[in-house]
């Protein structure tokens, strides 16, 4: 394996650590976008109740305490229940909108390391062809041999690039999807919650979280 990777010469050195890079976010992505984690279901149901209790005290100690990023964009409402509802619901936006972003964190990342690693495979490639023709241009007579060293870097950090990049492309577009759908299920359960909280019943606009 060393000796193959040894074949596409110095542009393999980058393109392996792109790699690193993008499996090392997609794990912690993974990880931090478990939807146990984001929008555990059993602690906005203990909300709700505490809410419809009207027991708003102990539902923001139950928000405060939980690391979940519902649960403070839920302890936002809670602080400003009482106020009409197109306050709260422009405080309430503004908190979801920082956690969804905190939800997209390095995944934009995934997308430059896909497109990096293409390049770097094509500069590999572009650097080859011409270790190629110069040897060509020195020799009367080419020994095929002498071409062997230019020919490999060419199709080596080619298909470098490419298996990183691809399977990087793929990561990106999962975590994405998995992203937008978790923003989504904090929007309905926020607009949920906020009509609990709201005492202006007919106004039922929709929001983004």
């Amino acid at each position: 394996m060393f000796e193959f990777l040894s074949k596409g010469g110095f542009f393999m050195v980058p393109i392996l650590l792109c790699s690193v890079a993008a499996l090392a976010i997609f794990v912690e992505r993974l990880w931090s976008l478990r939807r146990g984690r984001v929008v555990p279901a059993d602690l906005v149901r203990r909300a709700e109740a505490l809410v419809a209790d009207r027991d708003l005290a102990a539902a923001a100690e139950l928000l405060r305490r939980s690391p979940a990023a519902v649960a403070r964009v839920l302890a936002v409402g809670v602080r400003v229940a009482g106020e009409r509802r197109d306050v709260m619901k422009e405080h309430l936006e503004e908190a979801g909108r920082q956690e969804a972003a905190g939800l997209e964190r390095f995944v934009d990342t995934l997308g430059t390391i896909a497109g990096v690693s293409t390049l770097l495979g094509l500069l590999g490639t572009i650097s080859g062809m011409i270790e190629i023709f110069s040897v060509i241009s020195t020799q009367s007579v080419v020994d095929p041999a002498t071409l062997a060293g230019g020919i490999s870097e060419a199709l080596v950090t080619t298909l470098a690039g490419l298996s990183v990049a691809i399977p990087t492309v793929v990561m990106h577009r999962y975590l994405l999807n998995k992203a937008n759908a978790l923003t989504l299920e904090m929007e309905r359960l926020c607009t949920r919650f906020m009509d609990l909280l709201s005492e202006d019943a007919g106004d039922r606009g929709t929001w983004t979280c």
